[in-house]
């Protein structure tokens, strides 16, 4: 008898999560290997509460809506398994519902914390002696998952800060004053994001004329200096700051406290408004700061089709990779070439991936560490390609309808 099977999401969400979603339903729907797709809702403890969404007779028109629909179709959570050293009763539950729902493989879509709960449960399936596949399909913005050339949702992302810095500068070029306007983009230990903005730039257009990511530490008098210096050449300077840099002894330079959330990661808010501050009271010119914040993350307008084809694609090699029957992996794209772009799918014990972070490499960050190298705009080049067709309602775009999470 076919067994059923579960797919939830679980992190931050993306411009191509659901693109994954879509490629495992696809997946699935082609092999006709299992019986039921269950969407759990609010990812593992959806589960644990038994909240689930029937994909079984996902349309293909439901599918491409899907594909092209920002953020989580299934929504969110921030849960944290315990260890099973510590308490085993969660993964008792949680297998229990298995059990009873007669699952015979968990897809779980997300980044580095939800990688530790496939990686966990991988563990613990293998405990038990259980045949329950556990597959772990990645995304994250920040694109700092190890093992895989890059994420899911960070070309959409990255996209979108391109587009928008160079809006930016269109502007500020238009006023015949001496400004400085500091855009401070996500990412709390991994500068990838904002290295990102450097795409913005063009032969008419330098901006960003600065760029300071956290794998460099972050030194204000040379912050000063490299503004004082370019204000001989340009008369608007815009810099592009991720949230996370801090000083050489790892202090951040957000205005917040930086109080740890459940994962222990730093709660970061207001390096920008540190830096305006900074730049006023010390060189007295225009400055402004923009916290670009949670747009970055869902703006399906500007989505990548290179991204949400990837996305797509990793979702369907999940579900091969179950049916040969692989578990306790995440699925990764390998880089084989740049030019022309091309790549390979593959996978990675989940292990290796978990509780892990890829910083950028510090060869990619000039001497000055105040911007990007060629080789970080070649890696980039290729990921923000490609425009995505959406449909529009009244003037604005129009996606699937999530209110079932309400």
């Amino acid at each position: 008898m076919k067994k059923n099977c579960i797919v939830a999401q679980s992190g931050g969400p993306t411009a191509a999560i659901n693109a994954s979603l879509a490629g495992i339903i696809k997946g699935i729907t082609d092999s006709d290997c299992f019986n039921l797709i269950y969407g759990a809702v609010h990812g593992i403890q959806g589960v644990l509460r038994e909240h689930f969404l029937d994909l079984t007779k996902s349309t293909p028109e439901f599918i491409e809506a899907l594909k092209i629909t920002p953020a989580m179709y299934l929504g969110s959570c921030r849960f944290k398994l315990p260890g099973m050293a510590e308490d085993v009763t969660l993964y008792k539950e949680i297998f229990k519902v298995f059990d009873k729902m007669n699952i015979g493989a968990f897809f779980y879509i997300g980044g580095n914390d939800s990688m530790d709960t496939v990686d966990k449960l991988s563990a613990y399936a293998d405990s038990i002696g259980s045949d329950i596949k556990i597959a772990g399909v990645p995304k994250t913005i920040d694109n700092d998952l190890v093992c895989t050339d890059h994420t899911p949702g960070f070309g959409s992302a990255a996209k979108y800060i391109a587009g928008s810095i160079r809006e930016i500068a269109y502007d500020t070029y238009i006023y015949d004053v001496e400004s400085v306007t500091i855009v401070e983009i996500m990412g709390r230990d991994a500068g990838w994001l904002t290295a990102a903005s450097v795409l913005a730039r063009n032969p008419k257009n330098p901006a960003p004329h600065l760029i300071y990511l956290p794998e460099a530490a972050f030194d204000e008098e040379a912050f000063l200096s490299d503004i004082k210096h370019l204000l001989h050449t340009h008369q608007n300077i815009i810099v592009a700051v991720s949230e996370g840099i801090h000083d050489a002894d790892g202090v951040y330079l957000s205005a917040t406290s930086a109080a740890a959330d459940k994962f222990g990661h730093a709660q970061l808010s207001g390096a920008g408004k540190y830096l305006e501050q900074l730049v006023k009271n010390r060189l007295g010119i225009k400055v402004r700061s923009v916290e670009v914040n949670v747009l970055q993350r869902c703006a399906g307008h500007m989505a990548s089709k290179a991204d949400l084809d990837e996305s797509f694609a990793l979702g369907m090699k999940a579900v091969s990779l179950v049916l040969d029957g692989k578990t306790g992996f995440m699925t990764t794209l390998n880089r084989t070439g740049n030019s022309p772009y091309s790549y390979e799918l593959s996978s990675v014990p989940v292990c290796d991936v978990a509780n892990k972070a890829k910083a950028v490499p510090l060869n990619w960050i000039n001497n000055e560490k105040n911007n990007v190298t060629d080789e970080m705009t070649e890696y980039l080049a290729p990921l923000v390609l490609g425009e995505v067709s959406i449909e529009y309602e009244a003037g604005v775009p129009k996606y699937l309808d999530i209110s079932h999470l309400l």
